[in-house]
């Protein structure tokens, strides 16, 4: 009869509880500090990617068509790996890197085509190919009903030598 009632009053108990929050997105020890508590909520798209090769893409294009006549050299990095969580199905990444804006674009991850679309300063391309090179790398994107969107670049943990 006392394991009867034990095992009725653990059950209570865990009933009583309040629900644990929605459990922390795969990689979230990388993300900064939430001041603002954008992040309050559990994220409503996770994409979370192991890169495995990487290919720099310098471009140069001329439209003809326009007076003056504009000469860019698009500078990005097309990444392609392995999705890492359940229910992501995130296929490449495109780093667009800009020299000239004040501000970026936002993230944007189309599911269509399964890229996720990132632009970084132009200052930031040495040091982000430097990482590719080096380390393995994971590109995490988050996507929240408030709106709020967060997306990255890092590595593991690295030990310190």
């Amino acid at each position: 009869m006392s394991l009867l009632i034990r095992t009725c009053a653990a059950l209570a108990l865990s009933l009583s509880l309040p629900l644990a929050a929605a459990p922390a997105p795969m990689h979230s020890q990388f993300l900064p500090p939430d001041d603002l508590a954008l992040r309050a909520a559990a994220p409503d798209q996770q994409q979370l990617l192991q890169v495995t090769e990487y290919a720099v893409v310098v471009g140069n294009q001329r439209q003809s068509t326009q007076q003056p006549i504009p000469v860019t050299s698009p500078l990005m990095i097309r990444l392609k790996g392995k999705s890492l969580n359940k229910g992501a199905t995130i296929a490449q990444v495109i780093l667009n890197f800009d020299a000239e804006s004040k501000s970026l674009k936002k993230p944007v991850f189309d599911d269509k085509t399964r890229t996720l679309t990132l632009s970084y300063p132009a200052v930031q391309y040495r040091m982000i190919v430097d990482l590719l090179r080096n380390d393995t790398v994971y590109v995490q994107f988050l996507s929240y009903a408030n709106g709020h969107i967060w997306a990255d670049l890092h590595t593991g943990a690295v030990r310190s030598k």
